[in-house]
């Protein structure tokens, strides 16, 4: 499995016993969804590997206490220690309307209600204290706030994010 196929689920925090088992910090706001699996992929190396599940559980909200199988020690678990846990992109939950994963609108042109369509969503930037739209307009790169207010639809159908941007923000860059 390659890495651009799956989502980061979260990471492994921590040993929880001297039997092997792990707490995996969950990078969700809905941890619930991931307390019966069967299998995550572990990455190793900068690859992904499959590790199989014996059982898991809940452990505080945002963990989730695991005990893989062939991880029977501490030191099974300081091998996995710090590494990245991933999933499949199809088994994230659907969004509909206005919710969207920063991965699934990349490609899709972006509209605004005034100007009309600027530019195509190259990548969404969220390392910054807001996260932003990395647009491209022929060799112009323009850096466009994702605020809620600004949002008005995510068109799927045509491949569309469509806003109401402040004037002036798009006229900067051209």
């Amino acid at each position: 499995m390659r890495k651009e196929e799956c989502f980061y689920l979260g990471k492994i925090a921590k040993k929880f016993s001297f039997k092997g088992d792990v707490l995996i910090y969950l990078d969700t706001d809905e941890p619930e969804l991931y307390d019966n699996l069967e299998s995550v992929f572990v990455e190793c190396n900068k690859h992904l590997v499959p590790f199989f599940i014996e059982n898991c559980s809940l452990h505080k909200n945002d963990f989730l206490r695991v005990h893989f199988e062939d991880v029977n020690s501490e030191e099974d678990a300081d091998a996995i220690l710090g590494n990245g846990i991933y999933l499949p992109l199809k088994m994230l939950p659907k969004l509909s309307g206005n919710k969207f994963y920063f991965h699934e609108v990349v490609g899709f042109e972006i509209e605004d209600q005034r100007l009309g369509v600027f530019g195509v969503i190259q990548a969404v930037n969220d390392t910054t204290a807001q996260p932003l739209f990395e647009v491209l307009n022929g060799n112009v790169e323009m850096l466009i706030p994702m605020i809620d207010h600004f949002l008005v639809k995510i068109d799927r159908a045509n491949k569309k994010v469509i806003m109401n941007l402040p004037e002036g923000l798009v006229e900067m860059y051209l």
